[in-house]
């Protein structure tokens, strides 16, 4: 019987099946499985799945945004909104110092706001303000990436509507759950206000700097002025001052108005392309050169500096922004002790003479091994000087800065305090010389110590006592100058400082702070530490709480720094600080220093529990005069009741009066005895032998050089002021010295007080 002939379809099927059985046990099994049920149906692709994934995630997340919309209420003004202040506090966390800036609001209406300076803080934040729906997606964008990163975004990242929703609703703090809520009620304020009422409360709440919070009181900070009378110019530049007040203000100095006609410019030029302002209109509006003089609202007084060093580090180390340190609801305790902060005012306050007011005076302490500032005079009324005198001001160091070469000999294992040098004066040293004047430098007569007094040889605990100019000389020699300059870094000292030979003699000008810190290193056996004015800070409501760790780091050997506090113990026991050694009655140590030509003068010592640097100057401490003549009127040579000012008089005094109190109640440690390190040291020939080309006659009247070398200008590594106290007497006065008058020194580049120029005079140290 015949068959037909199978189908195409048919036989594909059959040829599969002989395939399958063929192809081995293995595969068979799998290939006969699928053939017995039909072909196998293939899956969904990857790029498939993953899109309809995203889809389902994107309705998930609109139906959970939609949620959260719904769930979300427009909250009540926060408390910043409302007004509220920092109170500071003494270290005794009960007694307050004072507040920072209560919140500064007067509300406007819209109407009274120019249109031009509405659009100027549109072209700045939010062009599109009146076509959005009160959002930016690629701000946002941003927002979230930057909060990913951990790092903080600025001003003008979101829009208009979302900054006042963050200002008045909300709080400050950097977080993506904030930041979520300000995107929900972004969106609802913008249904519930007009465009108008929302550009009103902004212009009303948001921050511009100098303590002022909305537009009216900004155009009063910053100009003078009702915000109705603003001009194109000066609404562009308080539309950028709210980016960061710190970085705009032109009181701040150069870079920040720099910083304020660059961004104005911008806004200016966006004003143009929007069609706001005509380009005849653009050209006009240059940047104003008229600011008010700002009077911050803040403690009057002593207190004032504290309350500025407080805010300060408030921004620097706690990382606060200006608005954020100005909206309040902050308890701040300070490391202040307020029994110091009062000895010292009265101290300063009982030296000073009543005539002499212009006499500028800063006081530090610091606690050893730690870094809390404990007593801090800047002024004597911060409402009045908004300067400093204790951690802005910079004055000469004088002879204060001999410790650091010290530092630098025995770290070089060259020398030993107990070698003997050369106290003999004065003496030359080619390491002093200019190389187009040595000849000069010589007739000019070198390196001399006060009074010109010859020692002898002597030890170096015996040249600290007496600030011997020659035997230091000698020591920065063996040591190298950059070798000081370095001692210094390490110990405290974060002004510039040179390294000719010359920089042992304290031509350098320091900070009060860093004298008080370096000294302090050698209180804690060389140990360093980081000084910090804010013990704790915490927030009303609890989101906030600081408090300060201290950091230390140890920079030179401790024995090491026992050779050098025991020479510093022979200034206060037997030298130019004996006034406070004779009345402390405990171990203490220090250093006087004065300028050349008395423009400056210190006193700065420790006990073990406590460092404090005393600094002083006379008006605005300029060596010079803006035509480049000698600014005598600054020079401390003839005060009433005083006559030249050193270290060792009223310096010295205030020190004391202040230590005796401030010290009182601890108890009495004495310094580790000196290790007497490097013992196999023998002492570098430093200075030539004088010859009979060389030695002067003297005046037997006054035991100085018959003829006073005239003083020329010169580099400093030329003939660097000597420096050396006398070791005062109470009542009398020291010596006065012969001061050369310099006939021309160059214009100075740093305010209080600069260098005067080189020369050899026998000032005090």
């Amino acid at each position: 019987m015949s068959t037909a002939p199978p189908s195409r379809a048919e036989a594909r099927l059959l040829q599969e099946g002989r395939s399958s059985r063929g192809s081995g046990r293995g595969s068979g099994r799998g290939s006969g499985q699928g053939s017995g049920r039909g072909p196998q149906r293939r899956g969904l692709s990857w790029p498939r799945r993953i899109l309809y994934t995203l889809i389902g995630l994107f309705v998930l997340g609109v139906a959970g945004l939609g949620v959260a919309y719904a769930m979300t209420d427009v909250p009540d003004a926060n408390a910043d909104a409302v007004s509220q202040a920092n109170i500071i506090y003494y270290v005794d966390g009960k007694t307050e110092i004072g507040r920072i800036s209560e919140l500064n609001r007067e509300n406007v209406k819209l109407e009274q706001i120019p249109a031009h300076v509405q659009h100027a803080m549109l072209a700045a934040e939010d062009h599109n303000f009146y076509q959005n729906n009160g959002i930016s997606p690629s701000g946002i964008a941003r927002a979230v990436w930057v909060a990913v990163k951990g790092g903080e975004a600025t001003q003008g990242g979101s829009t208009i509507t979302q900054q006042y929703v963050k200002n008045y609703f909300l709080s400050q703090d950097r977080t993506l759950s904030r930041k979520a809520r300000e995107i929900l009620i972004s969106i609802k304020i913008d249904k519930q206000q007009s465009k108008d009422e929302i550009l009103q409360n902004y212009f009303n709440t948001i921050y511009y700097g100098r303590g002022a919070y909305g537009i009216q009181t900004a155009a009063k900070a910053y100009f003078d002025k009702d915000v109705s009378q603003l001009t194109p110019a000066e609404g562009a530049f308080l539309a950028s001052a709210i980016r960061g007040p710190s970085y705009y203000d032109p009181r701040l100095g150069d870079q920040q108005k720099s910083n304020a006609e660059t961004r104005s410019g911008y806004i200016l030029d966006a004003m143009v392309r929007e069609g706001w302002l005509t380009p005849e209109q653009r050209a006009a509006a240059t940047f104003p050169t008229t600011f008010k003089k700002y009077q911050p609202p803040t403690v009057t007084g002593t207190n004032g500096y504290l309350v500025e060093e407080v805010k300060k580090e408030l921004a620097r180390t706690l990382k606060l922004s200006e608005q954020d340190i100005s909206k309040g609801g902050l308890k701040i305790v300070t490391t202040i002790d307020k029994k110091k902060q009062d000895a010292a005012v009265d101290a300063i306050d009982e030296r000073i003479p009543e005539s002499e007011k212009d006499l500028k005076v800063g006081l530090v302490s610091i606690k050893p091994g730690d870094g809390a500032i404990q007593t801090l005079y800047g002024g004597a009324d911060y409402a009045k000087r908004q300067q400093s005198t204790a951690t802005q001001d910079t004055m000469q160091a004088g002879s204060t800065f001999k410790i650091f070469a010290l530092i630098a000999a025995l770290q070089s294992e060259k020398v030993s305090i107990r070698n003997t040098f050369d106290g003999s004066s004065p003496q030359y040293f080619e390491e002093f010389e200019d190389e187009a004047a040595k000849t000069e430098f010589n007739r000019r007569g070198g390196v001399r110590n006060f009074n010109n007094q010859d020692y002898g040889r002597i030890t170096v605990p015996t040249a600290t006592a007496n600030s011997v100019n020659t035997v230091y000389a000698q020591l920065n020699i063996i040591a190298g100058p950059e070798k000081t300059a370095a001692a210094a870094k390490s110990a405290g000292i974060t002004t510039k400082i040179q390294t000719n030979p010359g920089n042992v003699l304290g031509s350098d000008n320091v900070r009060v702070i860093d004298m008080a810190n370096a000294y302090a290193t050698l209180a804690a056996k060389g140990i360093k530490s980081t000084p910090y004015i804010v013990k704790s800070a915490q927030s009303n409501d609890g989101t906030f709480d600081y408090k300060a760790k201290p950091q230390t780091t140890r920079v030179f050997d401790a024995d090491l720094v026992s050779d050098v506090v025991y020479s510093m113990e022979q200034v206060i026991e037997r030298g130019s600080g004996e006034y406070a050694g004779s009345r402390l009655n405990r171990a203490a140590a220090g250093k006087t220093g004065t300028s050349s030509d008395n423009y400056s003068a210190w006193f700065d010592g420790f006990t073990p529990q406590l460092a404090t640097a005393v600094g002083m100057y006379k008006g605005d401490g300029s060596v010079v005069k803006p035509d480049g003549t000698p600014n005598e009127e600054n020079q401390m040579d003839d005060v009433e009741g005083w006559g030249a000012i050193t270290g060792g008089t009223i310096p010295v005094r205030i020190w004391t009066d202040y230590m005796r109190i401030a010290t009182q109640g601890m108890e009495k440690l004495k310094f580790p005895e000196p290790a007497y390190i490097n013992k196999d040291a023998a002492p570098k020939q430093t200075s030539r032998p004088r010859d009979a080309n060389t030695s002067r006659p003297r005046d037997a009247n006054t035991s100085r050089p018959t003829s006073r070398p005239s003083q020329t200008e010169a580099p400093s590594s030329t003939a660097p002021p000597t420096t050396s106290d006398p070791t005062p007497t109470e009542p009398t006065e020291p010596p006065p010295s012969e001061k050369p008058k310099p006939t021309k020194t160059p214009k100075p580049t740093i305010s209080i007080p600069l260098p005067p120029s080189p020369g050899t005079d026998q000032t005090p140290g």
